[in-house]
């Protein structure tokens, strides 16, 4: 019997060195043991880091939906698959079983196939978080469709440049939708983003808000009507393993967005296998990931990695703030939450509020809590720690990328011992390895360097959608024969990891090779300080100085803003060093955020560089407005 969950730590080094010096048979017994195939695959592994090309399951033949849906009906069809929670919690939640799923499903591949879509055609997803979403997505994979989920918080350019990248025939969304108090709508941004895109031959519109909208004769219909007359049959379209599942696109720091391109098996496979791992689910839990399917987040860790484990899965529409700033609380005492997976940014921004917000409920469902998105830091991670897992819930603080398709460093609950700010150990089947700048893997512990993956993993992107040399440019020439993150990581003592943030924001100052996240870390445990951001500016005699842009807990903070400078300075000497101590300290009401809570540095950069004249698209940040009142306010 393969090791596909994982019991104790003993049990973990075990499986892991089989996963690193048997990779194939590992992979094999997984994939053989807990999925079904039309056809076996005839090649386990084939690869070539410096084409790049990476091939997994070879010939094998199957369609995911079987795996995440037709599967589970004998055994628990009648189970919850997804619960959906609204935006305004007085609209009930719906629990969708595997039975209901199932037909729902059929029903929209049923129009899709209607509407002229096929095996290989692109559709463009462009939904909020509602039922709707998933169904879209299960139905392109049911006929062998490849789906782009688009974020429905991006703007008409954003959109128009992702739907003609893949070359998509048809489009899904809604009328509008819900965002805490706000109703946006989402088809004007269509209809906008449509005019550059003449090869979307049909739209499908989901009702949510009833909002007036636009209907253009020959292009647009309501879904509604049309599921109600499909039927619900529809045999899976066998595809092979390497066919395309979806492309996701990933925001470059320069340039216009990658097309990751994720293939069938391996991503399945991969993501399957983690999700029960790394978040320990068993038989009746409830797990929930706050995060929206228009990220990998969603794609990997809300719809397949759950589904293909026969998982009951949450899918929020709302925010964490509406109506007030108890919401994930009320929500975990609602659905007696097991598993609860979020971003740090979150877990800071409810941490700024009153503790009556999390001890007015019962958190006591709670096995796992999860961090994603970001190296969480040591304040918000005790925060976390303490008062929603109250010191019995293991927080996995998960490191992966859109690109590697599933989570790749992370501890295992009740498996990995933790350790604040620290992804820990790889996933079996993951093979870091960190570098230096002349291109030499760094080998033992105590040690910090670029990190890097010397073996195909599964799930791995297989190239750019369109653009195979800027994948192999952008992951696999800094190194050779090595995929390159783009992050930086440091080893421990006992060969734990920690991200230090992307490499760019490594900073050389005066000959110093300074991470930021330890230097930012410094700063936010300053009592007066909510979340900060570091970045390096050019200087005459260092090199690069560093410039830190500050959001403090109370804006009308009292003690002299000269007077906090000094304390956060003296923190910064304290914890990494005089050397770390930022040139200039500008106190901001907000940081420029992508939708999925990454700080967009390379504007700060530009910020601080005195260089705003071409800032790019912010119109995708999830605040857009803050990007003015920094510059205006630029020391």
């Amino acid at each position: 019997m393969s090791n596909y969950h994982i019991k104790n730590l003993e049990e973990y080094f075990q499986v892991y060195r089989k996963s690193v010096r048997e990779p194939e048979n590992f992979w094999a017994e997984i994939a053989e043991e807990h999925f079904t195939w039309r056809k076996k695959w005839d090649n386990v592994l084939s690869w070539d880091f410096e084409k790049p090309e990476v091939k997994w399951f070879e010939n094998a033949k199957l369609n995911i939906t079987e795996n995440c849906i037709d599967r589970h009906l004998l055994t628990r069809g009648d189970n919850t698959a997804i619960i959906w929670e609204p935006n305004d919690n007085s609209e009930k939640a719906q629990h969708i079983t595997y039975n209901e799923l199932h037909k729902k499903v059929n029903k929209f591949a049923n129009v899709l196939k209607s509407k002229g879509i096929q095996k290989g055609d692109r559709v463009c997803i462009y939904l909020p978080m509602i039922p709707e979403l998933a169904y879209a997505v299960l139905a392109c994979a049911r006929i062998g469709a490849i789906h782009s989920v688009v974020f429905a918080g991006f703007s008409s350019k954003a959109l128009a440049t992702r739907t003609l990248d893949a070359d998509c025939k048809m489009m899904i969304t809604s009328d509008g939708s819900y965002r805490g108090a706000k109703t946006l709508n989402l088809k004007n941004i269509v209809d906008e983003a449509l005019e550059d895109c003449p090869d979307v031959s049909s739209v499908l519109v989901v009702k949510r808000t009833g909002e007036e909208i636009n209907m253009k004769d020959g292009r647009d219909e309501w879904l509604a009507p049309l599921m109600e007359k499909a039927s619900d049959d529809c045999a899976p379209e066998i595809v092979d393993a390497e066919d395309p599942l979806f492309i996701l696109y990933t925001s470059g720091s320069t340039g216009k967005p990658k097309g990751m391109l994720h293939t069938t098996a391996g991503y399945m496979v991969y993501t399957a296998f983690t999700f029960k791992n790394i978040f320990n689910y068993t038989e009746g839990d409830v797990y929930w990931c706050t995060a929206d399917i228009g990220w990998i987040t969603g794609h990997s860790y809300i719809v397949y990695g759950p589904l293909a484990n026969g998982a009951t899965t949450v899918m929020f529409e709302g925010v964490p703030s509406y109506p007030d700033h108890g919401r994930f609380w009320q929500i975990v005492e609602k659905h007696k939450i097991t598993q609860f997976y979020t971003a740090p940014t979150a877990i800071r921004a409810l941490a700024k509020r009153n503790i009556e917000f999390v001890e007015n409920h019962d958190l006591s469902s709670l096995k796992v809590l999860g961090s994603v998105g970001e190296p969480i830091n040591e304040e918000a991670w005790h925060w976390f720690n303490d008062n929603i897992g109250k010191n019995h819930s293991p927080i996995v603080d998960t490191w992966w990328q859109t690109e590697t398709g599933g989570i790749m460093i992370s501890p295992m609950p009740y498996v990995t011992p933790t350790k604040p700010t620290y992804a820990t150990l790889p996933m079996p089947g993951i093979q870091p390895s960190l570098m230096d700048d002349d291109g030499k893997e760094i080998k033992g512990n105590q040690v910090s360097g670029r990190l890097c993956v010397k073996f195909p993993w599964p799930s791995i992107a297989r190239t750019v959608w369109g653009n195979h040399e800027r994948y192999k440019d952008t992951y696999f020439s800094t190194f050779e024969g090595k995929y390159f993150t783009g992050d930086g990581a440091m080893r421990d003592e006992v060969g734990y990891y920690r991200i230090t943030g992307r490499t760019d924001d490594v900073i050389i100052v005066s000959g110093h090779n300074l991470g930021t996240a330890p230097i930012e870390d410094a700063i936010n445990e300053h009592p007066a300080v909510a979340e900060s951001a570091v970045v390096g500016f050019p200087h005459d005699v260092k090199g690069n100085a560093l410039y830190a842009f500050v959001i403090l807990k109370e804006s009308g903070e009292s003690r002299k803003r000269d007077n906090l400078r000094k304390e956060i300075h003296q923190q910064i000497s304290d914890k990494v060093g005089p050397i770390a101590k930022p040139d200039k300290i500008q106190f901001v009401e907000g940081l420029p955020k992508t939708r999925s809570g990454k700080i967009m540095r390379r504007i700060l950069r530009k910020i601080a560089s005195n260089d705003t004249s071409d800032l790019g698209d912010t119109s995708t940040l999830l605040n857009p407005e803050v990007v003015e009142a920094i510059i205006a306010e630029a020391l």
